[in-house]
């Protein structure tokens, strides 16, 4: 690393030592002491080694640093790459979605509740969750041990016990009509009581009524997670992301920014017990280290709580939590209070994007926008934000805010997610996108690399080749399931439980293979037809001689269907 750094000007040195790199910057005992080791505030200015240069502190909230000579200062060779300013200051975590807070839930005998179109029913005779097993938690108040919740399904209707016991689907006739009052135990299970009769919710394996006063089994139902199977684990206590250490078998929780495909997990429901699976595709064990093959001692079991929080548990006692000064994921028993509580999101898409030139698109001096690094940074990363709804996106920056147009038609990295001038419609073109303004500009480099809204025609100036920052491998998952295959049969199907993994295996800039999990056991690719729509009846797999002959496995980042947008709608 120091051969490396010795060709390199002070300032971008500083600055590579300052963030640990990209694989290991951005969490904190990779650079351990490298955000204290100057005291922010004091006047005065401190040496940097030999080299006749030395900091000055910089006049802004986030205590940057200028890097200066001869006792001139400028803004122009500020340093802001700053991994325990940015921990403490800058990124801030986003509160969840409206969808990475919905459930299902699981009867005593393994069903899922479920409303029917017919008659506005609801019954508990379902197998697998879909959407008419998915339910929105609406909480009225709240308090340790139990809740005032209402249930709404996603076809916008709710969850109501009526006089005679009967449940069925319907909008409530007054305030309390469709109020129940939820009960956390001490097991992970959840007793549902109308608040007006006094009844709990319960289930024969099929029906669903609410006629008992008296709880008993029958009562309980386990809550299920419905949010996408590709999460991070945030914790509010420590306000840091889990992040998996291949090197060293560990899962810790110390990272700032969700930005490394470290930081993303996969969630596996099997048999009433959860995996949770790293990047690698190794499991996290009861003796706290990763292991390779999924089995009993890597099933934990779930408590979860309004507002996204779940808490991982073994069943005997133990409950995963941040321990130690390096804050090691592992079971133990007695959790600082709330330690245990982490809050569930879908893994957020994190890209880099490159000019015409080659250069990465980074974030300097703060806010300004610039192509001119030719090595990828942290504060080259960008969190892509999109919906199927709309051909706009948010592009987040590692200091947390967003990409917006300036009046002076530079494009600065200091907007807020409500801001119009944040999005920005994406245009794509064989891997490449450009980007349009809400001014109706596209964005362009200007000849000293910063990222300006000038062009009023796109040209070969105005394309950025977009590249995955996070994303080793997707998980799709469409209006009725998962994209996966069984054991049964040899076709890819949309309405799965639990997914595939699709490896992704670059092919040109923003063009990817899309090769199956399964290449991995007996070398099997998946071929998708060359009209790129995905669809159960023409999906098949071919060997990776056939694929070598062909071009229907390239795929680009936008496919020729909004809801097959990996990007954005994994």
């Amino acid at each position: 690393m120091a051969e490396d750094l010795g060709t390199l000007p002070l300032g971008h040195a500083l600055m590579l030592l300052h963030c640990g790199g990209i694989k290991g910057g951005l969490h904190s005992h990779n650079a351990p002491g490298s955000q204290r080791c100057l005291p922010v505030g004091k006047p005065g200015k401190f040496p940097v080694g030999t080299s006749g240069e030395y900091y000055r502190p910089y006049p802004r909230s986030y205590g940057l640093w200028d890097l200066t000579s001869g006792g001139k200062a400028g803004r122009d060779r500020v340093i802001t790459c700053s991994t325990g300013l940015m921990d403490e200051v800058e990124w801030m975590h986003r509160h969840p979605k409206a969808e990475d807070l919905r459930i299902g839930l699981i009867s005593w005998a393994g069903t899922y509740l479920t409303f029917e179109a017919y008659k506005n029913t609801v019954t508990a005779n379902a197998k697998s969750l879909g959407r008419r097993q998915i339910w929105d938690l609406l909480v009225s108040n709240e308090h340790e041990t139990q809740a005032v919740v209402k249930l709404k399904s996603l076809k916008g209707l709710y969850l109501l016990c009526e006089g005679d016991g009967s449940v069925c689907h319907g909008q409530p006739r007054t305030s309390h009509h469709g109020c129940f009052l939820l009960q956390f135990h001490r097991n992970g299970k959840w007793t549902l009581q109308c608040i007006i009769s006094g009844r709990y919710l319960e289930s024969d394996g099929t029906d669903v009524f609410c006629n008992s006063q008296v709880l008993s089994a029958y009562h309980m139902w386990t809550p299920r997670p419905a949010l996408h199977v590709h999460v991070t684990l945030y914790s509010p206590i420590y306000r840091t992301y889990a992040r998996a250490d291949h090197t060293v078998g560990r899962i810790w929780v110390d990272a700032a920014v969700p930005c490394m495909e470290e930081c993303g997990f996969l969630l596996h429901f099997q048999d009433g017990c959860y995996h949770l699976e790293t990047s690698t595709h190794h499991f996290l064990s009861h003796v706290n280290r990763l292991v390779s093959q999924l089995s009993s001692q890597t099933a934990f079991h779930i408590q979860v709580r309004p507002r996204g929080l779940v808490a991982l548990c073994d069943g005997e006692g133990g409950t995963l939590y941040p321990q130690g000064s390096h804050l090691l994921l592992g079971l133990g028993s007695r959790p600082m209070k709330g330690a245990e509580w982490f809050i569930l999101q879908h893994f957020p898409t994190w890209v880099s994007l490159r000019s015409k030139a080659r250069k990465f698109i980074s974030v300097l001096y703060g806010a300004e926008v610039c192509a001119t690094s030719a090595c990828l940074t942290p504060m080259s990363l960008f969190q892509f934000e999109c919906n199927s709804e709309s051909p706009t996106l948010q592009l987040r920056s590692t200091n947390g805010c967003y990409l917006a147009q300036r009046p002076n038609r530079a494009v600065m990295a200091d907007g807020h997610a409500v801001e119009s001038d944040t999005f920005f419609r994406v245009h794509w073109n064989c891997g490449k996108i450009i980007l349009q303004s809400s001014s109706g500009r596209f964005l362009s480099i200007a000849p000293n690399g910063l990222l300006i809204a000038n062009a009023t025609i796109p040209g070969p100036n105005e394309e950025l080749a977009i590249r995955f920052a996070n994303r080793p491998f997707l998980v799709l998952r469409g209006r009725y399931g998962y994209v996966g295959s069984t054991s049964e049969r040899d076709l890819i199907q949309c309405n799965m439980d639990q997914p595939d993994c699709i490896q992704l295996l670059p092919c040109h800039q923003g063009i990817y293979h899309f090769q199956g999990w399964i290449v991995l056991v007996n070398n099997i690719f998946w071929h998708l037809p060359p009209l790129g729509k995905v669809c159960p009846q023409l999906l098949h797999r071919t060997s990776g001689e056939q694929l070598a002959h062909s071009a229907g496995t390239q795929w680009l980042l936008h496919a020729s269907r909004q809801k097959w947008y990996p990007t954005g709608r994994q």
